[in-house]
């Protein structure tokens, strides 16, 4: 009679290992496909600048509304930037790291100076998405960064704007043209909330066409510090940006508004408008002029702060500027700029000062060189 027992003792570690090798061979197939599907983008920017302004500043100090280009008769570093972009089809995740003057000059006393944004996202659905962590603003016309607007500098406007912030936002794209976001956030401008209280905002864009889009978006909270009287703004921004051939524009409206912040009444509500709009023009190839007209009004000076003018009131900031500049694009992800801008406030609130002396305009040149690779 054969050994049966035996011949099972035989076949038990053929069948593991054939039962093993369809495990494998099945997941090393599962996880080729999921890394197929997936996508990790490394990408960089680096905008150098040399710049002057007639504003006096001790040296090595940044000027009047530091962001980009802060420091006068100086060669400099705006941005540095190193972003890791890891898109999935149920994950994703960004990572932007960021060294420089624009970083020193507004993250400079945030909790994460050299961290631009992080954030982690899940899909809930085929068009719903939620993200967490540290975002870049969601508020405004313009972008921060150089190569993201038609001109080198930020208009004032955006300047008041948040820069960053921290939170929850579920993103929602019904069509291809349509995008639908709304956020929990900590507050304004800040990564680590100084309040018990939560933010809201939200930002709606529709693509009117191939090469233009509209947009809305606002902020609801209250950013008062811990233990002071409860001030709940409300910030509102109306974006448009069109291209046609050779012509470019960049338009932005801003309306805020601030509870029990009035200057003469301190139990009435305060109010700003501002507003940007540039055109750019390639005037043959890869050269292109543009120009930018800004006007920003904080008359109560919940955002910009408070001067005293020539006759002795308190005041908010009420300013206009224009900008002027010429671009050449050696390639698609290069340029060389220059730039110069005037800007000036009421005769009566002189905030700047040239040759020792107070006045009430500000006259600016730079110029970069950036690269994105």
């Amino acid at each position: 009679m054969p050994n049966t027992f035996g011949c099972m003792k035989k076949q038990i570690p053929t069948l593991k290992s054939a039962f093993l090798f369809v495990v494998i061979l099945f997941s090393t197939k599962s996880f080729a496909e999921q890394k197929d599907s997936a996508q990790l983008k490394i990408t960089g920017y680096v905008d150098a600048y040399y710049a002057y302004y007639t504003d006096s500043v001790a040296v090595g100090g940044y000027q009047q509304f530091p962001t980009v280009s802060p420091k006068s008769n100086h060669f400099g570093i705006n941005a540095l930037c190193v972003n890791f972009c890891y898109d999935g089809e149920k994950v994703r995740a960004m990572a932007g790291l960021h060294y420089g003057d624009i970083a020193r000059s507004s993250w400079g006393t945030s909790t994460f100076p050299w961290v631009m944004e992080a954030h982690a996202g899940v899909k809930l659905c085929k068009t719903l998405w939620v993200d967490a962590g540290l975002f870049r603003t969601h508020v405004g016309a313009e972008g921060l960064l150089p190569k993201e607007n038609l001109a080198s500098s930020i208009a004032i406007p955006t300047y008041y704007e948040p820069y960053y912030e921290a939170g929850v936002r579920l993103n929602y794209n019904p069509t291809e043209k349509l995008a639908i976001n709304v956020l929990v956030l900590n507050g304004y401008n800040i990564f680590e909330d100084n309040n018990t209280d939560k933010s809201i905002g939200a930002l709606v864009t529709y693509a009117l066409g191939e090469n233009r889009n509209i947009g809305y978006s606002n902020y609801f909270g209250n950013d008062a510090p811990m233990g002071a009287t409860s001030k709940k703004r409300m910030y509102h921004n109306i974006f448009f940006n069109y291209q046609m051939n050779k012509l470019k524009m960049q338009v932005g409206v801003d309306y805020a508004m601030q509870e029990k912040s009035d200057i003469k009444t301190a139990t009435q509500s305060a109010s700003m408008i501002s507003g940007l709009a540039t055109l750019k023009y390639e005037c043959c190839k890869n050269c292109s002029v543009y120009g930018r007209g800004e006007y920003f009004n904080d008359k109560d000076g919940f955002l910009s702060g408070t001067y005293t003018d020539k006759n002795a009131n308190t005041v908010g900031l009420n300013l206009w500027g224009a900008t002027l500049g010429f671009e050449y694009k050696p390639t698609d992800f290069s340029y060389i700029r220059l730039e110069g801008r005037e800007l000036m406030t009421n005769k009566n609130v002189p905030i700047f000062r040239t040759n020792g002396k107070s006045t009430n305009a500000r006259t600016e040149a730079m110029l970069h060189v950036g690269v994105s690779f």
